[in-house]
């Protein structure tokens, strides 16, 4: 994810005013280029911390042993330094705007080995894909959106070389899929322990969340179960967001677990969030409930037709 050259941070920082960020409610957030700003360095904080605390706790024969290329290793530490890259033109573009940068946080990732950590990094750089998708509606500035398009398609990259190395379909779905701040931040958050008390507050907020109790990758058309803390309200969907795709079901709750069929047109990383009505737009933050828990969704086999030139 490279653009830590001095004129990106420029263009950066030309779009960002130096205004405190503020807690706003969720049907009406008030966000600004410099919040959004604030929002991606949390996340890239939060993926150079990831990649550094990998390599430094598995040497590459730990990777090779797991069944990773010497070349696949090659490419986390080009990733790393990409992060890393990220972090430092970000912090450098708030900074010259006269805005108070937020510092790295203490993060709890959950692998164990080699192979579990590069599981995660596929799903958090799948996480980054769509929280730079989603921004980008968001983002007021035509150069501040150009910076932002070339970090998103870096992103893709790195998702890709992370889903192909851990046997999953890399372009599995034709489109990206857009995630809102606050889902964004409802899924970065499980892996958040503690932020200085310096970082000034973001206009972002977690959902309840919504766990997927049952294996993955799983298949269109097929009924996937999810728990909650708490009852399923009357009435609720579980919404799909898959590529350009947003599709609700109806939600029902047995034996303490919710259960949803799959819609034909989910595939790849997805996401499931439970929502109060039948979505049949844009996702809005008062629709939702709880999640979005986050559901790896094969694609059926290619097909394509060479008569369309």
């Amino acid at each position: 994810m490279k653009f830590s050259s001095s004129a990106a941070v420029v263009a950066l920082a030309a779009t960002v005013s130096a205004s405190p960020v503020a807690i706003n409610k969720r049907q009406a957030p008030a966000v600004t280029d410099a919040d959004i700003l604030q929002f991606a360095l949390t996340l890239e904080h939060l993926e150079n911390v990831f990649y550094k605390q990998g390599l430094s706790s598995f040497p590459e024969s730990d990777f090779t042993d797991a069944g990773f290329s010497t070349q696949y290793y090659d490419n986390l530490k080009y990733i790393a330094h990409d992060e890393e890259s990220h972090v430092v033109a970000l912090t450098a573009a708030l900074s010259a705007a006269g805005a108070s940068p937020v510092a790295a946080c203490v993060y709890d990732f959950p692998f164990t080995d080699a192979k579990s950590f590069v599981t995660l990094a596929s799903v958090l750089e799948g996480v980054g894909v769509s929280a730079y998708l989603g921004a980008a509606g968001l983002i007021a500035s035509k150069e501040y959106l150009g910076v932002a398009g070339s970090i998103l398609v870096t992103e893709a990259l790195h998702q890709s070389i992370q889903r192909y190395n851990i046997g999953e379909i890399a372009p599995a779905n034709p489109y990206g899929s857009a995630l809102g701040l606050n889902e964004v931040y409802t899924l970065a958050a499980t892996f958040i322990k503690s932020c200085p008390a310096t970082n000034g507050a973001l206009p972002v907020m977690a959902f309840p969340a919504l766990t997927a109790t049952q294996g993955i990758p799983a298949a269109p058309g097929i009924t996937f179960t999810f728990s909650i803390d708490g009852d399923l309200p009357d009435g609720s969907f579980v919404t799909w967001v898959s590529g350009l795709s947003t599709e609700s079901v109806p939600a029902t709750m047995a034996n303490g677990l919710i259960t949803a069929t799959i819609p034909m047109d989910v595939q790849g990383q997805s996401y499931a969030l439970v929502t109060n009505t039948n979505v049949t737009s844009t996702l809005m933050d008062s629709q939702v409930l709880f999640g979005p828990a986050i559901v790896e969704v094969t694609p059926p086999s290619p097909t394509y037709d060479v008569t369309i030139q």
